[in-house]
């Protein structure tokens, strides 16, 4: 088979506004201020063929304009390579910006691209994503994280997590991490009251917590039944929730913060999570993500990726283990199409590669954009 050439590449920076300030644990205890926007890399890639695919990056609060910066550096390097050859391609880019390391922005500015080329690849054999990597199921249990920041009153978070049970997701995730833990445990005895015993229920302290205040928390829920306890600690203090891994009933999740598979690997050797959390777009891309897959699913991890349902879904959908994935519907007015929930679960979309196009109105957001190649 003939070579499909990169002919074009288009690299856009999109700002996404939210609709309500939007805070966690980092913003009560002073570390953050609330966040209003979120920041994305798009990847558009066409090949002399006329194959076409589309992957994004983002960054919350800083760093978008620096993934930006760093792609237009690099993405010349892809035009008249042959698209199919993702892994070599991964390491060509990674080789034109070796001197500023392989983690971070390095890497998340060549997410958007490798993901690009992977949601080409699956639309190129008219597969979804999810298919074309080897799914183990055609939907993927789902909750919901929107709607418990701990900027919403207790009543509003209740009524939010309802209306996602009626929407047909399974689970829901509300935030902890505020300087006065017993208002922590206050908010979330009420959602587990209003919810019953038989919803999932989760929490995620955002890493503000030391390990003193992490375990006792730990201790002071077991009796709730939560699915896991997302990062309790600081995000590279593997030995803290190593530590409360071995302790405490309920399982513990981390590692969406991280931003390499290097990273992660400590995180697996030291046994710090039950739940590994990765995220696609942080940690470089599909083609890290599926090295790290196979190195949590070889010491017994489950999985549950952090945000960008829309890559996730189908990463999910190919781990071997029942994972979860985290809804969040911000990413809509992105995208002219939309996922299904039904049953609790998030259903992989028939259409080829990802499955989503991007909207008019993700146009008028564009901030900047630059192009290679021809037209």
């Amino acid at each position: 088979m003939a070579a499909d050439r990169i002919r074009h590449v288009t690299l856009s920076s999109v700002t996404l506004p939210l609709d309500v300030p939007v805070s966690d644990a980092k913003v009560l205890t002073g570390r953050q201020k609330p966040m209003t926007e979120v920041v994305f890399l798009f990847a558009e890639i066409a090949t002399e063929d006329g194959h076409q695919g589309t992957g994004f990056s983002y960054s919350k609060r800083a760093g978008g304009p620096a993934q930006y910066a760093h792609a237009k550096e690099v993405a010349d390097n892809l035009i008249g390579q042959d698209s199919s050859d993702i892994g070599r391609l991964y390491d060509v880019l990674l080789w034109a910006g070796a001197s500023v390391g392989r983690s971070g922005v390095a890497t998340q500015a060549l997410a958007a691209i490798d993901i690009a080329l992977w949601d080409m690849k699956a639309k190129r054999a008219g597969l979804p994503l999810a298919k074309l990597l080897g799914a183990y199921r055609d939907s993927v249990r789902t909750y919901n994280t929107s709607g418990g920041f701990l900027h919403a009153p207790i009543e509003e978070v209740k009524a939010r997590a309802s209306r996602s049970l009626e929407e047909g997701i399974g689970g829901i995730k509300i935030k902890v991490g505020q300087p006065d833990t017993r208002e922590d445990l206050r908010r979330l005895a009420a959602v587990r009251e209003h919810l019953g015993d038989g919803v999932p229920l989760m929490v995620d302290a955002n890493q503000q917590w030391d390990r003193v205040t992490a375990l006792r928390f730990g201790r002071a829920v077991e009796d709730l039944g939560l699915v896991w306890i997302e990062e309790p600690l600081d995000a590279y203090d593997a030995e803290g929730h190593a530590q409360l891994a071995a302790t405490l009933d309920t399982p513990i999740a981390t590692g969406e913060m991280l931003s390499s598979v290097a990273e992660h690997v400590r995180l697996i050797e030291a046994r710090a999570a039950d739940i590994i959390q990765p995220d696609a777009p942080r940690v470089g891309g599909i083609t890290p993500f599926l090295r790290l897959a196979t190195l949590a699913d070889h010491a017994g991890l489950q999985l549950a990726p952090h945000f960008a349902m829309e890559i996730h879904l189908h990463l999910a959908a190919a781990y071997p283990r029942e994972p979860w994935v985290e809804h969040f519907e911000w990413l809509n007015p992105l995208f002219n199409e939309r996922l299904e929930t039904r049953d609790g679960r998030m259903i992989v979309p028939d259409r080829p590669g990802l499955g989503f196009t991007l909207s008019e109105q993700c146009r008028k957001w564009t901030a900047d954009s630059v192009e290679f190649g021809k037209a």
